[in-house]
């Protein structure tokens, strides 16, 4: 086998590998509901179910404790930098904004939510700080293991990537709907200031 390996080199290697991936996950039940949860209205609803099944192959199955911090805010992503589905348990999402010095909650994420995958793409600072509330079971995408299936499964790494771009444009859009809301209540809260302390003459 050593000699084969010599003979065609890394590509059959990377296949053999391929096909490691592909029997484990085919014979695992958390593979399964992984790849379910990574097709769920709160993840990536755009894949199909095999494609869900060869990105869930890449990812690597992790246990966090109660209490442990999965993803702290600031941490560079280029370092660590990994997209994680949540299977089992909850993760409360905190951040710190510049007028507060205690974080504040932003979101509890549950099984089939997503969670960092802005750093994945950009390799940023992380945004916020993702802790578990309770025990958590997640599948970890790593910067890694997506190259790695870029290389092996183009076809499915660019739909798992246009998937992840909806995702991300879909919350741009909710929080520019936030903001304008915001921007309406300032203004009526300074129109009704206006109205109850006039300007003095």
């Amino acid at each position: 086998m050593a000699l084969f390996d010599k003979l065609f080199g890394e590509r059959y290697t990377a296949a053999r590998l391929r096909r490691r991936r592909q029997q484990r996950v085919s014979v695992s039940t958390t593979a399964h509901r992984a790849a379910e949860l990574l097709r769920s209205s709160h993840a990536l609803i755009q894949l199909t179910a095999a494609e869900a099944l060869t990105v869930v192959a890449y990812m690597e199955l992790r246990r966090c404790a109660e209490g442990e911090a999965i993803i702290r805010q600031g941490h560079s992503a280029a370092e660590d930098g990994f997209m994680a589905l949540v299977i089992e348990g909850e993760v409360t999402v905190e951040a710190v904004t510049v007028s507060r010095t205690e974080p504040h909650t932003i979101n509890v994420l549950g099984p089939g939510h997503l969670m960092g995958e802005m750093s994945l793409m950009d390799g940023e600072a992380r945004s916020a700080t993702c802790t578990a509330s309770t025990e958590v079971r997640c599948a970890v995408l790593t910067r890694t293991a997506l190259q790695t299936l870029m290389t092996d499964e183009p076809t499915t790494a660019a739909k798992l990537l246009s998937a992840v771009a909806q995702r991300l444009s879909q919350r741009l859009r909710e929080n520019d709907t936030k903001l304008q809301l915001y921007g309406q209540l300032v203004l009526s809260m300074q129109q009704e200031i206006d109205r109850l302390i006039p300007e003095q003459p």
